[in-house]
């Protein structure tokens, strides 16, 4: 083949991975990144740095309007979009800010599709609309002040009172907690670990907010509070019992971070080129030293990698071959990265790194969480342990 039919290198895209992607799906991704373009850059700085998302209700309703929300759910006003699609958009939202993304994976992989994989029709029908157009929010109770890994060895619990369940427990770490409308909630039983549709207005129920944090800060982050929350024999998720309901929960969000936290990535590698473009040293652009171009270099190596890492497991998950180690195969592999990636940006911006008028520390301080958040790294270490050897190290 002549260099000359050859197609002009993209930095942006070196491996031509947009030809891996349908008209449909880049459709997806530009409406999503538009949306984000236009409503979280101009203003993520400034609520980071304050510590708040201001009109998260509002961004909701936006989100449902663009069909971001449960948008690989099918039916209840959910846009029945395909794997790929979905990690697009978690690609471009998390572009802007972890926190964003984090609002859009509670909200669909989470909550909703807790109710809509596990939930009775009566609930789906009562819960997803809402859901779906952002007009209600959700949020999803495993993680406890004192049982974090271990689900297993969760303290709050339902009792059946009558016809009803009497709930009691801390959550901690719920993201959207303090807005949300509905909570998803997991508690032990005398039957097992059982899901509860609770809604956050039912008395005993309440969700004080988390301060003082230093990552995902435009997040709304609680605690979850039940004390004698009491609930309708119809308030439990009928369709499972056991620890398989919330952790396939978990794998569908985890799924979500592979390609959010290439969004991170790509932000900061961006950052970088643009810098190293623009500000000189030594008589000439940072781009033209040799440790700079070897920086650039392999961190564009890691970013693309990792979407191509991350559009193979959406191939599989869209054609119902994907296992849950292979999505942690993706978390652990594609967050490590990112926070490498964040991390060398910061070195090529130097003092500026560390400035908000660069979105570099931010990603840096936001995928520390992205790194703990569904599944420790190494938790998903010895997933993967496991898978390879036959053998079971978590205890």
């Amino acid at each position: 083949m002549s260099s000359r039919s050859l197609p002009p290198f993209d930095p942006a895209d070196p491996l031509g991975l947009d030809d891996l992607l349908s008209p449909e799906e880049l459709a997806v991704r530009d409406t999503v990144r538009s949306w984000a373009s236009d409503r979280v850059l101009p203003h993520i700085a400034e609520w980071y740095e304050n510590g708040e998302l201001p009109g998260i209700r509002e961004l909701a309703r936006e989100l449902g309007r663009i069909g971001a929300l449960g948008m690989s759910l099918e039916g209840y006003g959910c846009a029945g979009a395909s794997a790929v699609q979905y990690g697009l958009a978690c690609l471009e939202l998390e572009a802007a800010d972890s926190g964003i993304r984090s609002l859009v994976s509670v909200q669909g992989s989470l909550a909703m599709y807790a109710i809509h994989r596990y939930g009775s029709t009566e609930q789906k029908e009562r819960w997803l609309p809402g859901m779906a157009a952002g007009e209600l929010i959700g949020c999803f109770g495993l993680t406890e002040p004192d049982v974090g890994s271990d689900p297993a060895a969760m303290r709050t619990h339902a009792k059946r009172d009558g016809d009803d369940w009497v709930l009691n427990g801390r959550k901690m770490w719920i993201t959207n907690g303090s807005v949300a409308a509905v909570a998803v909630v997991w508690a032990a039983t005398e039957d097992g670990i059982r899901g509860f549709v609770v809604p956050t207005d039912s008395p005993g129920f309440s969700a004080p907010e988390i301060k003082h944090k230093w990552s995902l800060r435009a997040s709304v982050t609680s605690e979850l509070v039940m004390d004698d929350v009491r609930l309708p024999a119809d308030a439990v998720l009928p369709g499972v019992t056991g620890l398989r309901g919330p952790l396939s929960c978990l794998s569908h969000a985890r799924y979500g971070i592979v390609w959010g936290s290439m969004g991170a990535a790509r932000s900061c590698l961006h950052a970088a080129l643009d810098y190293a473009g623009s500000r000189e040293q030594f008589g000439r652009p940072l781009a033209g030293f040799q440790l700079t171009q070897a920086k650039l270099a392999d961190m564009a190596l890691e970013l693309h990698k990792g979407v191509l890492l991350a559009h193979h497991l959406g191939r599989r998950m869209d054609a119902g071959t994907l296992r849950p180690e292979q999505i942690s195969f993706g978390k652990l592999n594609n967050v490590r990265e990112a926070i490498e990636i964040c991390r060398t940006s910061r070195t090529i911006l130097g003092a500026n790194g560390i400035s908000l008028e660069y979105p570099v520390m931010r990603h840096a301080t936001n995928l520390e969480s992205v790194l703990t958040y569904e599944g420790t790294v190494e938790m998903h270490q010895l997933v993967l342990g496991k898978a390879l050897t036959g053998v079971d190290a978590f205890r």
